[in-house]
């Protein structure tokens, strides 16, 4: 029993080394480009219906939580189905590696929008730029398993970030604050994995 416990072990360590040295292939183009798309629709919803979000800071909240939530649910059920259809028998291993990289990112985010609601009154402009720059890290956390271009959307959404802080007023809560960076930066990963999985048919 013990040797079969060892080979076992031993196997699924194989596993998640193949894992770790195979390009991820589990994120959907259409999709990426989709959750672009919802950016740039709540920052409609934000234009038309919330035209002062620094005093209705929870409805500001609202649409933003609600916009990356729709989009992860939309990533995450597309990232299941291509990752058990692409990756197959690595499946498992492959899905637990993305979300490996990014849920720190996303976690730290949380917390860190909920200490400044809480706690530091009046920093709320800070948001948008935060959570750029924790997106962009949490690309940059996954590059080793993307495509090498993926380091140009982590690069553009610190910029977005960085600009956002540097306003260091409201202005960084306008509508465009987020809905820009956001549907640019999702239409160029769309772009890119258009590109890398067009250039893998071509090698076959």
């Amino acid at each position: 029993m013990n040797d079969l416990n060892k080979a076992l072990d031993d196997i699924s360590s194989i596993r998640r080394q193949v894992a770790h040295s195979t390009e991820f292939r589990g994120y959907g183009p259409a999709t990426l480009a989709c959750t672009g798309a919802l950016a740039l629709a709540a920052s409609g919803v934000q234009a038309l219906c919330l035209p002062d979000p620094a005093n209705h800071i929870a409805a500001y909240l609202s649409i933003w939580i609600w916009t990356a939530a729709l989009s992860a649910a939309l990533i995450g059920t597309e990232m299941y189905a291509r990752t058990r259809r692409i990756h197959s028998g690595m499946a498992d291993e492959m899905i637990r590696m993305a979300v490996e990289q990014f849920l720190p990112s996303a976690a730290v985010g949380g917390l860190v929008t909920f200490v400044l609601i809480r706690f530091v009154p009046g920093s709320q402009w800070m948001l948008p730029g935060i959570w750029q720059v924790i997106f962009s890290l949490g690309i940059f956390s996954s590059c080793r398993f993307l495509p090498r271009a993926m380091a140009v959307v982590a690069g553009w959404y610190l910029l977005t970030g960085l600009t956002c802080l540097a306003l260091a007023d409201n202005r960084a809560l306008s509508p465009w604050a987020m809905g820009i960076p956001y549907a640019a930066g999702q239409l160029i990963v769309a772009g890119i994995l258009l590109f890398y999985s067009q250039e893998a048919k071509d090698e076959i």
